[in-house]
């Protein structure tokens, strides 16, 4: 939502209530004119400013619990411009309707305040030094994480601001301040105790004022009786243009002593805890590490060991083989088809022991073409390299030819969904489907097609992270050709295939994002079967006529569309997964921010 906010014309970006109050002067402070900008004490909020009666008003729009926006005590909408759209036909507490909106100056762009200038840098290192990742790994990580990894970073950053001095004492704030230069307005914060409380420590006239600054219940940060803030930059930002109750604005930052913050090339970064009870860690023990996931935080992907490859480290040599002594079955089945079972394992490496799935081939009558198969399964998965795609760790040749792959423990999307349907709220399943279309967009762009793209075949490492898996029908399409032709029709899973699949045999990445619009639905229905209670024919049938499956209850209307757009008739009209992946990437950030 942020980045649509910023296409406004009317949107300012983060600017001051006197800067906003100048602008609707300029523009003639007629009734009912008005703008937006950037909240500077919400994090994520926006605030409107408002002219009537030759005075001006400004309201701030907060995003609420529920990834909706309002006005205080005001009603509820989905995004900022609906709330904008809402009160230009209901004055609903506002001074007045919104008549006309002053749009910026020609040429000028949305003011960037200080903290958005570091905010990607400050990503961009945090995800690489915390868990060291580079190359597409790094980015794939930003993309899907992004919501989580700006609130992170933002509730963090003041750890790394030259003027926050960790938790240092009164008496020892005092002799940093009083160093010369004595500049009036010079600061620095300190942290008071480990409940979130602070002290704000200014210079003036030569001597010491002390601030206590306090955390609410909802996080919020003020010194008595003032504003609340978000974060302890913005608090800082707001006090260093206005008093606002202290006895002089903000001027200096007071460094610490050892400099360490001063380098904005370096960041000082949070360390990281894994949920999964690893101990990775950045490389550089110089870095000033601190505490920022707490108990409650939700995983991400890169929190589990999964996420890297388990060649990372260089001293694991890469096997396409792996040797019978160095796996252990254990019992109990995670799962079974045609080709055999799936039981789970343990991976004995050089370094490190690693839980996997381990499908094996159940070929009594010794069938070639069975054997075959499932070798053309590892071949496929052995090319893949993906955060999004269960990756492919060898084949062991003993007992039964056996697939040894990742673990995605809490199995198929489908399942967990009809188990947990309570407790998966819709933007968790918008972040596992994201995670889908970034897999299928990479075996787009790699010229694979999948052919059996279900919410059976996504497993789960964590509620938060999805990975796509079951390369049995899957092929890697030539430069020349951008579809396969099957020879014939065979056992197919007929309701997630697309038209030219069933009339022509024909499958191509547009077949497979036909078949991730019936994914969506199974996903969004919290695990329900497609196309419930009729038989193949009479799907087709369906699709010929141009009808459509109904939008499962409580589906965003966003989703559904884009469901729809996924089942276009004729292929070459279909989008692509270039298209689909960003179009769910946008819907994710804006009920995440």
């Amino acid at each position: 939502m942020a980045d649509k906010v910023k296409k406004l014309p009317y949107f300012y970006g983060n600017i001051t209530r006197e800067d906003a109050e100048s602008y609707l002067k300029q523009g003639g402070m007629g009734d009912g004119l008005y703008l937006m900008r950037q909240s500077r004490n919400y994090l994520g909020g926006f605030a409107l400013s408002v002219a009537f009666g030759r005075q001006v008003y400004h309201y701030t729009i907060e995003r609420e619990l529920n990834d909706t926006y309002a006005i205080a005590g005001g009603k509820s909408h989905r995004n900022p411009v609906d709330v904008i759209d809402y009160h230009a036909q209901e004055a609903d507490g506002l001074i007045c309707l919104l008549r006309k909106p002053m749009n910026r100056p020609k040429g000028m762009e949305p003011k960037v305040g200080a903290f958005e200038d570091l905010k990607e840098e400050l990503i961009k290192q945090y995800v690489k030094q915390t868990w060291n990742l580079t190359g597409h790994a790094l980015e794939q990580a930003i993309i899907s994480q992004r919501p989580q990894l700006e609130k992170l970073i933002a509730t963090t950053a003041h750890e790394k601001m030259p003027w926050f001095h960790g938790a240092i004492t009164r008496e020892e704030s005092e002799p940093r301040l009083l160093k010369s230069p004595r500049t009036n307005g010079k600061f620095l914060i300190r942290q008071r105790d480990t409940n979130g409380s602070y002290a704000l420590c200014l210079l003036h006239d030569g001597q010491v004022m002390h601030y206590r600054i306090d955390k609410d219940k909802a996080g919020k940060l003020s010194i008595p009786d003032g504003k609340k803030f978000d974060t302890l930059w913005q608090l800082v930002e707001h006090y260093s243009y206005k008093p606002d109750g202290l006895l002089r604005v903000l001027t200096e930052p007071c460094s610490r002593p050892d400099g360490a913050s001063n380098d904005i090339g370096r960041p000082a970064l949070p360390k990281n805890h894994p949920v999964d009870g690893s101990t990775r860690r950045p490389k550089d023990n110089n870095l000033n590490t601190y505490e920022t996931r707490g108990p409650n935080t939700d995983a991400m992907p890169m929190d589990t060991a999964v996420y890297e490859s388990p060649y990372a480290d260089p001293d694991e040599l890469r096997q396409t083989h792996v040797d019978r002594s160095q796996l252990f079955l254990e019992d109990g089945e995670l799962g079974s088809g045609n080709f055999g079972t799936v039981l789970k394992g343990l991976y004995t490496m050089r370094k490190t022991k690693k839980p996997v799935a381990v499908k094996i081939l159940k070929n009594d009558d010794n069938n070639a073409a069975v054997r075959e198969e499932m070798l053309r399964e590892a071949n496929v998965m052995q090319q893949l390299d993906n955060p999004y795609i269960v990756r492919m760790i060898g084949i062991c040749e003993a007992e039964n030819l056996m697939l040894v792959m990742e673990l995605a423990e809490l199995g198929p999307l489908h399942k967990y969904l009809q188990r947990n349907k309570l407790n998966v709220p819709i933007k968790n399943i918008t972040e596992l489907v994201h995670q889908v279309s970034m897999g299928m967009k990479y075996l787009e762009e790699h010229n694979f097609v999948h052919r059996d793209l279900a919410a059976r075949n996504v497993l789960l490492v964590t509620q938060h992270y999805a990975k796509i898996s079951d390369f049995g029908l899957s092929k890697a399409l030539t430069e020349e050709e951008n579809y396969y032709k099957a020879k014939g029709h065979g056992k197919w899973p007929v309701k997630w295939y697309a038209p030219e699949c069933m009339n022509y045999f024909k499958f191509s990445c547009k077949s497979d994002v036909w078949s991730f619009g019936v994914l969506m639905w199974e996903a969004y229905s919290y695990g329900q079967k497609p196309y419930k209670g009729m038989k193949g024919n009479e799907v087709i049938q369906l699709i010929e006529s141009g009808q459509r499956m109904d939008a499962p209850a409580n589906c965003p209307p966003e989703i559904y569309e884009l469901m729809k757009k996924c089942w276009t008739y004729k292929a070459d009209e279909r989008p692509g997964f270039s298209v689909v992946e960003p179009r769910l990437r946008d819907y994710y950030y804006d009920i995440s921010h």
